[in-house]
């Protein structure tokens, strides 16, 4: 297989038509998100968006583990390392990062052609950005999404301040605060994927695009041939655990304050549910200040058009990677793996008001980095 960042290949389609089939070729990396990938990926969908002959997209992972990991966040770390002179890496790769993820994926939300994601194996953050913003979101029984930014001290971004707030219940703040780990039953329940099938009927749906007929409304074709694989299929999807535990769910984060509702969940520790138990246990060592910066998101948040809400995040993602705790973080986790992150606090209730403030004002002169986003005329809440 090539070792390009991105593999591209063009399926005929009837009528002249073309579907463009996209894969992320980081295979050994879980396929995670570089600066590369979203430079080379976001002006090539704009540029097949105003393609009449491109009737659908659709994106895939390399390999059978992973749809995309997330960011490719150790080189972010040694460019963070390098803007506080403590390393040799590109210091302005992580600022150039997180424009590039935000700009592609609010590419990816407003784009008219159809664009499938194929969500098998492992979504997380930055991937599961990506998956979110695509029209028709499809995950398979291998399917584990997540937004695990509490355990390095980063925040739910990539759009996280609109796909949570549109959860059932409270579950998107839950999710946020814990970063529990999702199935696909879990995917449907929440919203974050359309349609389930085994990562074997991959090529099914390759093979039915390129035979579909009637493309006068692509849109519409695509929803139409991925129902009826879905409704062919004779296996079902995992149980949801959100939806199982999902007034629990409620009960816990129903709060006055942050340290109530931290507490609340944290008394899940020794439920006799491991996945409930797992993700108290996540939240009970994440970064204190993810959890204010989560709860502010996700309160202030829901009202946001998605145009503003990467521009609320672009702003929270400068300031964390200004700020010690996701340098510190990504440390314990992937660079010395010691998995005892020293965070800058030792519990919510020691943050205070002014440092979560901060992670929320602009670190730049000027225009918003992104003030050149363009609004569309209207975003549907999938």
């Amino acid at each position: 297989m090539s070792e390009a960042p991105l593999l591209i290949e063009d399926l005929p389609a009837a009528g002249g038509k073309t579907i463009k089939r996209v894969t992320l070729n980081a295979p050994k990396a879980l396929n995670s998100l570089s600066l590369a990938m979203a430079r080379e990926l976001q002006p090539k969908l704009v540029e097949w968006d105003a393609d009449d002959a491109v009737v659908a997209i659709f994106i895939e992972g390399a390999g059978d583990r992973a749809f995309c990991a997330g960011g490719d966040i150790v080189q972010i770390y040694h460019g963070m390392k390098s803007l506080h002179d403590e390393g040799e890496g590109d210091a302005d790769y992580p600022d150039n990062f997180f424009e590039a993820e935000y700009r592609l994926d609010y590419t990816l939300h407003t784009l008219d052609t159809p664009v499938i994601g194929w969500g098998n194996g492992v979504a997380m953050g930055g991937g599961l950005g990506i998956l979110a913003g695509c029209h028709f979101r499809v995950v398979t029984e291998n399917a584990r999404l997540a937004m695990p930014e509490i355990t390095i001290g980063l925040f739910p971004d990539v759009g996280g301040t609109w796909f949570l707030n549109r959860m059932p219940g409270r579950s998107g703040l839950f999710l946020g605060l814990t970063g529990a780990h999702m199935n696909a039953g879990d995917a449907l329940f929440v919203g974050l994927a359309d349609r389930y099938l085994p990562h074997a009927a991959k090529d099914d749906v390759l093979s039915a695009l390129a035979s579909a007929e009637d493309w006068g409304d692509p849109a519409h074709t695509v929803d139409r041939l991925l129902r009826r694989l879905a409704h062919a299929q004779d296996g079902a999807p995992p149980a949801s655990n959100v939806r199982r535990h999902l007034d629990r769910i409620n009960d816990v984060t129903d709060a006055d304050t942050l340290s109530e509702l931290v507490g609340a969940i944290r008394s899940l520790a020794s439920h006799e549910d491991k996945w409930l138990a797992k993700a108290a246990a996540t939240l009970d060592g994440g970064c204190p200040v993810t959890a204010h910066l989560v709860h502010e998101q996700i309160r202030h948040g829901a009202q946001l058009s998605l145009r503003d809400v990467f521009l609320r995040e672009l702003a929270m993602a400068r300031q964390c990677i200004r700020h010690p705790d996701f340098r510190e973080g990504v440390r314990a986790l992937l660079i010395d793996k010691d998995g005892q992150p020293d965070w800058s606090f030792k519990s919510v209730a020691e943050v205070p008001a002014s440092t979560v403030k901060a992670h929320f004002a602009p670190s730049w002169d000027g225009d918003h980095p992104l003030a050149d986003l363009t609004a569309p005329p209207a975003v549907a809440s999938r």
